[in-house]
């Protein structure tokens, strides 16, 4: 159904798994699109529907997001330059694809975490002029926040995992390594400062294929990810 673990959300599309695995070509995310997008539709509809009451939400809650939303209006009160939230989003996008790319190693991961946390430091003083209607400045001064986020979580988590797999690529560990495969990376909120709380990663286990999932894809390509031990049930390697 799409559904996540927060009661009524539900996840649509790529976000709600790597249906292929640890790489993909771009337009194999067509199929993530269709299929999970309408099962998590049809799943938030039956949600819905089946709910004996409209939820309700906290007034504190509403009011400390609409808080946060139109921060990007006020003028810094610390005596800090303003910041343009264009600007921002300009080194981010260059820090990221420089230090955080196709091809990885440690130095350079850590150059974009030490980036990152000044980005997070004046993304604290953005400032965008103009109204509300119509304001693309301000529409990206609120992404940037998560844009912030999720790049650090990507920087992280690529430090953290020290082997090359798919699309995650390490000059300074070129090899998979099978140990990581049962290994997954989770990112969590870690509290801090609520305009851009701190991001933390952990380990997490990784539920190995089934047998009988495995008995889907040939020998030789198995071959590629697996070590002889974990293949020596399968009907290729028993033929």
């Amino acid at each position: 159904t799409g559904a996540a673990t927060v009661p009524g959300l539900f996840a649509a599309g790529e976000c709600s798994g790597g249906m292929h695995g640890s790489n993909r070509l771009g337009g194999n995310s067509l199929s993530d699109l269709l299929v999970f997008g309408r099962r998590a539709g049809l799943g938030a509809a039956d949600y819905v529907r089946a709910l004996g009451s409209r939820p309700k939400v906290a007034d504190d809650a509403v009011d400390e997001a609409a808080k946060r939303a139109l921060a990007p209006f006020e003028t810094p009160t610390n005596g800090a330059t303003a910041e343009n939230p264009y600007t921002l989003q300009l080194e981010l996008q260059q820090s990221m694809n420089d230090l955080v790319g196709i091809i990885r190693k440690a130095e350079e991961i850590t150059e974009a975490l030490g980036r990152l946390d000044e980005l997070r430091e004046r993304f604290k003083n953005i400032h965008v002029e103009g109204h509300r209607q119509y304001n693309p400045g301000w529409n990206l001064a609120i992404d940037l926040r998560n844009l912030l986020l999720v790049s650090e979580c990507v920087a992280k988590a690529a430090l953290e995992r020290t082997e090359s797999r798919g699309g995650h690529t390490r000059d300074d560990h070129p090899a998979m390594d099978s140990s990581w495969r049962r290994v997954l990376l989770a990112c969590t909120l870690a509290g801090g400062d609520p305009a851009i709380p701190d991001v933390s990663v952990t380990r997490k286990d990784q539920v190995p294929m089934r047998s009988d999932l495995l008995e889907v894809f040939e020998i030789s390509e198995l071959e590629k990810y697996y070590t002889d031990d974990e293949l020596a049930d399968h009907s290729g390697r028993r033929g």
